[in-house]
């Protein structure tokens, strides 16, 4: 699964990963591989990615929105 987190600045992470949680609107959640097709808002909060070796990263956001489609996922953050 290929995972982008964009911000207005810049690229801040570009990979395959197995799994990222996203601080939804609505609550947090989590996306593994072949999930079905999605769209969501983000909240202020912690995006934490595993990746194929099940190193951990997290990244600090402001909000913004989430797509996956096809095991391609792309975050817009602030």
């Amino acid at each position: 699964m290929l995972l982008n987190i964009l911000t207005p600045e810049k690229l801040l992470f570009e990979g395959e990963i197995k799994s990222v949680k996203l601080p939804g609107t609505n609550g947090e959640f989590e996306i593994l591989n072949n999930h079905a097709p999605i769209i969501s808002t983000l909240s202020k909060g912690d995006i934490s990615v595993t990746n194929t070796n099940n190193e951990k990263e997290v990244f600090s956001i402001n909000g913004g929105v989430i797509e996956m489609q096809n095991n391609k996922i792309i975050v817009l953050a602030d």
